[in-house]
């Protein structure tokens, strides 16, 4: 599968790259031969059922873990070669909670700003993420005194304090409130305007909608590598145009529909509402192509535009897209 980043990884150079990367435990695959480009500068969602391998792909990139086969290479090197140097070009933050639970939440941040050689003129720096991550007022509480939320964010703030270029985030939002989750994510947004790269794991499926592209993960596999647009392309089979006539077209009338040349594949089902819903190569130039037809045959029309469905519909989509592939013996 070649993911369509790769004519902009050649230009904007590959930061993170696998082949076949595959990780066994025992007899257990739980990375099936994952091949993916990443391009520097962009946003990298990760989606897929917990348990499906999103989190050991990650560790893979990071060393953490040894590949059983294939290829890994992250800032142009393996990870098991990775230099003090390198793994100070990234920041991770990981699931599970991994401060010092005696440390108070000013001295854990501290802390992780020491390890990574950020100068001791720090304190601006320290406020502004604890300030970001909402923890201001809360420096001197132990981390194991606060919430499972509040160490998320402690979290977040150890992965960024160094300033890294290359950012791991494993499921960051999770145990977050939507307000927050929103302004973390318009942090993400500003990153990679800077010229980060950001490699984002999400329970989340909406979240999608923030990424530049999106790995879709089921069974260890890595199913497709998409934008957000062209997952809801691929789900729905093209874009979907919803149209609402004043009355339900004929049988005829929903015949010569079918075969209109602004259709695809003749793909136009009526609706519970009894709106009708067609699949079109592309929504800007169908919608008017639909409307002179309707108008054309005296047909009023009430409402009509493009459907977006959310992307938890589009993720079950995929997957049962997947699902009927794999029963039919054809692998994607």
């Amino acid at each position: 599968m070649t993911p369509p980043s790769d004519v902009l990884a050649q230009q904007n150079g590959v930061v993170i790259r696998t082949h076949e990367l595959t990780k066994r435990f025992d007899d257990d695959v739980v990375v099936d031969r994952v091949t993916m480009a990443i391009p520097r500068g962009s946003i990298f969602g990760f989606i897929g059922p917990s348990g499906c391998g999103k989190t050991t792909t990650m560790r893979l990139m990071l060393g953490i873990y040894a590949a059983t086969g294939g290829v890994v290479e992250v800032l142009g090197r393996s990870p098991d070669h990775f230099t003090t140097a390198d793994r100070q070009r990234i920041g991770y933050m990981p699931q599970v909670f991994v401060m010092y639970p005696d440390l108070t939440v000013w001295e854990n941040v501290n802390f992780a700003a020491s390890l990574y050689g950020v100068p001791l003129r720090r304190h601006d720096r320290l406020r502004a993420l604890l300030d970001l991550v909402e923890l201001t007022g809360h420096e001197g509480k132990r981390a194991r005194n606060i919430s499972g939320g509040m160490r998320q964010r402690l979290s977040l703030a150890a992965a960024l304090v160094h300033d890294p270029e290359l950012i791991f985030l494993d499921e960051p939002t999770a145990g977050i409130d939507p307000i927050l989750r929103s302004k973390f994510w318009g942090h993400f947004g500003q990153l990679k305007e800077q010229g980060r790269t950001l490699f984002v794991t999400t329970q989340y499926v909406g979240e999608a909608a923030y990424c530049d592209y999106v790995g879709v993960m089921a069974d260890g596999r890595l199913l497709m590598v998409d934008t957000p647009d062209g997952l809801r392309s691929r789900a729905l089979g093209g874009h979907v145009l919803r149209i609402k006539p004043e009355r339900l077209l004929d049988y005829n009338q929903l015949t010569e529909l079918r075969a209109a040349p602004f259709v695809r594949e003749r793909q136009v089902t009526v609706n519970p509402d009894l709106s009708l819903q067609l699949v079109v190569d592309d929504a800007g130039t169908a919608l008017p192509a639909v409307m002179s037809w309707m108008d054309e045959r005296g047909v009023t029309v009430t409402e009509a535009g493009e459907y977006s469905p959310a992307f938890d519909e589009v993720f079950v989509m995929l997957l049962e897209q997947e699902a009927a592939r794999q029963a039919g013996g054809v692998h994607a």
